[in-house]
């Protein structure tokens, strides 16, 4: 299990950045099996995927949050991201194209959502948790004194005072 980093904290990233969501739903869960072929199984799905970006941080994936049905990827830009979505080398191509290949016939949805983020535009807050999201993305980052997300977001510097922090 990962190791709780106690106390608040945010997130930190350099420069603009593209958030990525991107999530399946299986519409006839009795073809359950099928869905998981629809989707490019264990060898060339989405885990597989994340595992070859990962090893290869040039290509532009800062880190992601894995989880079902929504998975959120960090990248360093759009131009990256589209950069691996369009390789026929790479893992997402060729499984893209087996995609409408194989007719899922309705059996498996895929969706996806695209957000460009420019620098200090975002603002992210974790309490007690692991370092993850935003904060493994980028990094985590100390959070002084009173904080609200209008003042993060604005980037603020507010004096340490022993009052409750705002969220």
């Amino acid at each position: 299990m990962a190791e709780i980093r106690t106390g608040r904290y945010g997130a930190e990233i350099d420069g603009d950045f593209v958030v990525f969501l991107i999530g399946a739903r299986l519409n006839k869960p009795r073809h359950l099996l099928a869905s998981v072929r629809d989707l490019g199984g264990r060898r060339r799905g989405m885990q597989a995927m994340l595992a070859e970006l990962m090893a290869h941080p040039e290509k532009g994936l800062l880190g992601y949050r894995m989880g079902f049905p929504v998975i959120v990827q960090y990248w360093r830009s759009f131009e990256q991201l589209e950069a691996f979505a369009r390789d026929p080398g790479d893992l997402h191509r060729p499984t893209w194209v087996e995609w409408f290949k194989r007719d899922p016939r309705g059996r498996t949805g895929i969706w996806h959502e695209t957000f460009l983020v420019r620098a200090g535009e975002y603002e992210a807050i974790y309490d007690s948790v692991p370092e993850a999201g935003l904060a493994a993305a980028g990094r985590a980052a100390p959070l002084a004194g009173r904080s609200s997300a209008r003042i993060r977001l604005r980037g603020e510097q507010v004096a340490e005072s022993g009052g409750a922090p705002a969220s």
